[in-house]
């Protein structure tokens, strides 16, 4: 590519890093590998970079970064399903008030990524492009190939076992 084409694609694509890996963080669920799938996202993205006519860039970039992760899932799906999530790792720091309304916040965090981490694979694909990051209906179903009844249906039902699972657990306390 040339000069010119080099930068476009950074214009383009380099403000979506962020979502790019927040994406193949979720479906594949470790850092490292995400890491991994994000970069050969990135890859294939530049390759074949001089058929994108414009448009929304986040759409097409997390398209790829779907493929890519749906690949290499294929690829590790046994060792994948061996893997737990590990929530002290990943779960978020969040400054509160007083430390009793921060560890309360922590909990419910981390109690909400372990039960978007159970879902099953398209249902966590669905509320990580929908509620994590920001996809209309429309681009979610150009991102994952999908009729938009499908999206919306995934959605209902991610949103619903969430809501059965965080209900659950609040049950027990």
């Amino acid at each position: 590519m040339q000069e010119g084409e080099r930068r476009r694609f950074e214009q383009a694509m380099l403000p979506h890093l962020d979502a790019a890996y927040n994406l193949a963080r979720w479906l594949t669920r470790k850092d490292h590998d995400a890491e991994d799938v994000v970069q050969e996202a990135y890859l294939r993205a530049w390759k074949s970079f001089g058929g994108f006519r414009g448009g929304d860039g986040k759409a097409w970039l997390l398209a790829t970064v779907r493929n890519t992760c749906y690949t290499w899932l294929a690829k590790n799906r046994a060792q994948l399903a061996e893997t737990p999530f590990d929530e002290t790792v990943h779960s978020q720091a969040v400054a509160a008030p007083n430390p009793a309304q921060l560890a309360l916040r922590e909990e419910d965090i981390a109690l909400l990524h372990q039960a978007i981490a159970a879902l099953p694979v398209e249902f966590r694909e669905a509320i990580v492009l929908r509620d994590l990051e920001g996809l209309s209906y429309h681009d979610i179903a150009a991102v994952a190939g999908l009729p938009l009844g499908t999206v919306m249906s995934r959605l209902a039902r991610a949103r619903e076992r969430l809501q059965q699972m965080l209900a659950g657990h609040r049950n027990k306390e």
